[in-house]
């Protein structure tokens, strides 16, 4: 059986994007928080997300030549989408348009379509034997597998700055929620990956 690791990086105030959906921030880290990402990513079997950030994935990874496209092409997606298989009409021909192809972009366009119940489309995922899921976000959806319980591991990567306002993932809970931390590591440009499962 699989299980879920959500990945988020986010502010010292606890946010993940600014009000706007902002994220350029994220890219701020050095080559170790790099390098610490990329493991990560590459211990997958599968990459799963909600359907803004993976229209937005779609559109960027199958023709980037950046150190995470290989793990963002080569392992499979799954795609939590109210849209159906409608969600992956003409993924690989806009991708096309835009560059040349990175090996396994078109596994994004053969994308599993979650469509059913939060709960049940993740515990079928899970039932797989494997690899940890990697569930990437965005807030939305991050919100919502946190407050159905279905996280298994939270990686959590916190950069050294406070946007005062922004995006959370935490605030959909209804009681606190106590986490414990089984690893953390700091990184030279002050980042700080803290991972944590539930107690």
């Amino acid at each position: 059986m699989r299980e879920l690791i959500l990945t988020m990086s986010m502010s010292l105030d606890g946010f993940v994007s600014g009000p706007g959906g902002e994220v350029d921030w994220i890219f701020s880290g050095d080559q170790e928080a790099i390098d610490w990402k990329l493991a990560n990513a590459w211990n997958a079997s599968l990459h799963i997300m909600g359907s803004r950030t993976f229209e937005g994935m779609s559109g960027f990874w199958p023709t980037s030549t950046g150190v995470f496209a290989p793990p963002m092409n080569q392992i499979p997606k799954a795609v939590f989408s109210r849209q159906g298989r409608a969600i992956l009409a003409g993924v690989n021909e806009r991708s096309e348009q835009v560059g040349a192809l990175q090996q396994g972009a078109e596994s994004w366009g053969e994308a599993y379509v979650a469509s059913g119940d939060l709960a049940e489309e993740v515990a079928r995922l899970k039932a797989v034997d494997g690899k940890p899921i990697i569930a990437h976000g965005g807030a939305i959806f991050a919100r919502s597998l946190i407050a159905e319980n279905l996280v298994d591991r939270f990686m959590l990567m916190v950069y050294p700055l406070a946007l005062g306002q922004g995006l959370p993932i935490f605030s959909d809970i209804l009681a606190p929620r106590q986490l414990t931390l089984v690893d953390s590591k700091v990184f030279p440009k002050g980042a700080v990956a803290l991972t944590y499962r539930p107690a």
